[in-house]
């Protein structure tokens, strides 16, 4: 009797601390650092289960021919392992995934298109309700014959949870 009150109470607590699937949306603003700093602006989509999580991010910085920085565009799908909940008000994640980019400097009348992969962490800070701010680092290694093949991003957004 007493193995099936433990399984019981095992049965109750992990749904007591399961949460449902959620989703979030998050609208971003950064900077990309290589060569020359320029902007960079995103959407990401996520949904996630208490600590694994996964989001499809769109993002693009645009091209400065005056000091010879190509555009960069990237569409990556990433799993993200997070705290479960906030802390103080901080859900911290280390993330990694690919995708394909798109390299361009028309000066030179280069084009590359290919696969690439990330690795970064960042964090999510509660403001208010399902309203928080999201900070964020990756890094992207390019493959194929990219002019820049490892590149830097950080950025910030709004991020909206739901």
């Amino acid at each position: 009797m007493s193995r099936r009150l433990l399984i019981a109470a095992a049965t109750c607590l992990l749904t007591a601390l399961a949460t449902p699937a959620f989703a979030d949306l998050t609208l971003f603003l950064g900077v990309n650092p290589n060569p020359e700093r320029r902007t960079v602006k995103g959407v990401s989509l996520g949904t996630g289960l208490l600590v694994v999580g996964f989001e499809f991010e769109y993002a693009s910085t645009s091209e400065d021919e005056s000091t010879r920085s190509p555009s960069l565009t990237t569409g990556m799908g990433n799993v993200l392992l997070q705290t479960p909940i906030p802390i103080h008000g901080f859900q911290f994640y280390g993330t990694a995934g690919g995708g394909l980019y798109r390299e361009v400097l028309r000066e030179t009348n280069h084009r590359e298109t290919s696969f690439g992969s990330n690795i970064g962490a960042g964090t999510k800070v509660t403001l208010t309700g399902p309203l928080r701010l999201r900070f964020d680092y990756r890094l992207f290694n390019l493959r194929g014959d990219p002019l820049y093949p490892k590149v830097h991003r950080f950025y910030a957004g709004v991020n909206l949870a739901f």
